[in-house]
């Protein structure tokens, strides 16, 4: 498999006008994304994992009892949250579908409710890390957080929304304001569309 940076589904400003800017787009998909993508090929060429796909060296490389994930492990699994996290938005207004409000209700209570649990989980990762909007194995919906790189990939769950709560993500249109980016997140710029499609 090639670790190569995607591009962006949209133009870099497309997001602007909704909370997150060209400069950020720049920050956070030209350098820190491209970096994960570049020490990944660099880190798999000619090892044990070379041929693997992304997920298979993410779930081969997570180790739940390490207080510090390995290098390989870090860069692979915030390569894949990344190329998330680019589809999980959209420049312009996405309505939610039906299917997934009904299923955010019914496993939160409403719409809002999971709005506000979704922030908060954010909101209350310590340092560095995502929110998480999952499907469990048992097809239950639940949100987590997890830190730095880790995703749900490592705990056979489908990712149906992330933020990431890295302070690039929103250090230069927030500043330490993380909770006004979470919301703003919620509000402006999630791809409802996308969301609902990975159920």
């Amino acid at each position: 498999m090639a670790f190569e940076l995607p591009d962006l589904p949209y133009a870099h400003d497309a997001l602007a006008d909704n909370g997150m800017s060209r400069e950020t787009l720049e920050y956070h998909h030209d350098i820190h994304h491209k970096a994960y993508a570049d020490k990944t090929a660099d880190m798999v060429k000619g090892s044990e994992w070379d041929g693997k796909s992304l997920e298979e060296i993410i779930k081969g490389t997570y180790d739940s009892s390490a207080v510090a994930q390995s290098g390989l492990f870090n860069n692979a699994s915030q390569y894949w949250n990344h190329n998330q996290f680019w589809e999980m938005m959209s420049p312009g207004e996405s309505k939610m579908p039906g299917e997934l409000e009904q299923a955010l209700t019914d496993s939160f209570g409403s719409v809002d409710k999971f709005k506000e649990d979704f922030a908060a989980a954010g909101g209350g990762q310590f340092g560095s890390g995502w929110a998480w909007l999952v499907k469990d194995r048992d097809g239950a919906l639940s949100i987590t957080s997890t830190e730095n790189g880790v995703n749900p990939v490592c705990f056979g769950q489908t990712a149906l929304l992330g933020c990431d709560v890295w302070e690039h993500s929103y250090y230069i249109d927030f500043r330490n304001k993380r909770p006004a980016y979470l919301s703003n997140f919620l509000d402006k710029l999630v791809n409802w569309e996308n969301v609902a499609s990975r159920m």
